[in-house]
């Protein structure tokens, strides 16, 4: 049995009570975190200590304040890659990407760009870091999984209403479309496969309750290749790690291949009790 899950922690230094917790809670064999927020250094000096006593073995590719992505893992770590070859930077590479076989698993934790507005310099940056991403994923084995923020959502069924996001980004063709080619090296959207019609979000903006009237998007994705897609027997959003204080306003991604510890409890753990809106009701923080 290996549990892998993917969080945007946004900023791992802001988070580490609960990232602690929630380790020793969950109990993950392969964690994958997006936007730590600090250099390699630092990282280790905050954590590594606290990591290594649970027993993770750690690959880093990190900045000071922006960006910074990681993998930590009880199966194993080889073959660390930082970074992407041949990615475009913005204007120089960021710390978006970091893989490593686990287990026997080609593990890639990734942070995609934002994308800012639709048609920007930012835009078309995300456009191309997506298809340097493709390249080199479809290079590598098939026993592989790419865990992250993605920063785009799948379809209209992945937001809490289309008539909202119009006009911004994370819902664009190009985007959508750029992710779609991702997937066609054979990866799998292994927690949409799993709950192909239930109302699943992973991100909530800070602003405008939108949490507590579960107003959100799902762009932390868990994409498999067919051998491990195949061994799915859970795949859930952990949103009780949203709730309380200081929480990261994504909730992890927790999947369990070949058992499931917790039995298949659901695609969302506690479900929401908001009730849904009326499309076209509410307007997003920035744009009201």
């Amino acid at each position: 049995m290996v549990r892998i899950a993917t969080w945007n922690v946004n900023s791992v230094k802001q988070r580490v009570p609960r990232l602690l917790s929630w380790l020793d809670e969950r109990q993950p064999d392969v964690v994958c975190l997006q936007e730590t927020k600090l250099a390699d250094d630092a990282f280790a000096e905050l954590l590594g200590a606290e990591l290594a006593h649970r027993e993770y073995e750690v690959a880093l590719y990190g900045e000071a304040q922006w960006n910074g992505v990681a993998i930590l893992s009880r199966v194993g770590l080889e073959d660390v890659v930082k970074g992407i070859a041949g990615a475009p930077g913005f204007p120089l590479p960021e710390a978006r990407a970091v893989s490593a076989t686990c287990g026997g698993i080609r593990v890639h934790s990734v942070y995609a760009p934002n994308g800012r507005v639709p048609g920007s310099d930012h835009y078309q940056y995300k456009l191309a870091w997506l298809g340097a991403l493709r390249a080199m994923v479809g290079a590598g084995p098939a026993a592989a999984i790419v865990c992250g923020d993605m920063n785009i959502a799948p379809t209209d069924a992945d937001v809490f209403d289309p008539d909202a996001y119009v006009g911004q980004t994370h819902v664009t063709q190009p985007e959508r479309a750029a992710l779609a080619e991702l997937q066609a090296v054979g990866l799998r959207d292994v927690l949409r496969e799993h709950w192909p019609s239930a109302r699943v979000f992973t991100y909530w903006d800070y602003r405008a309750g939108m949490f507590q009237k579960d107003l959100g998007m799902r762009i932390d994705l868990v994409l498999a290749g067919a051998p491990l897609a195949s061994r799915v027997r859970a795949a859930w959003v952990d949103r009780q790690a949203r709730k309380g204080t200081l929480p990261s306003d994504h909730a992890p991604v927790i999947v369990d291949l070949d058992e499931a510890p917790d039995g298949d409890i659901g695609p969302v753990v506690p479900p929401p009790s908001a009730p849904l809106l009326k499309r076209g009701a509410f307007k997003l923080p920035q744009s009201a």
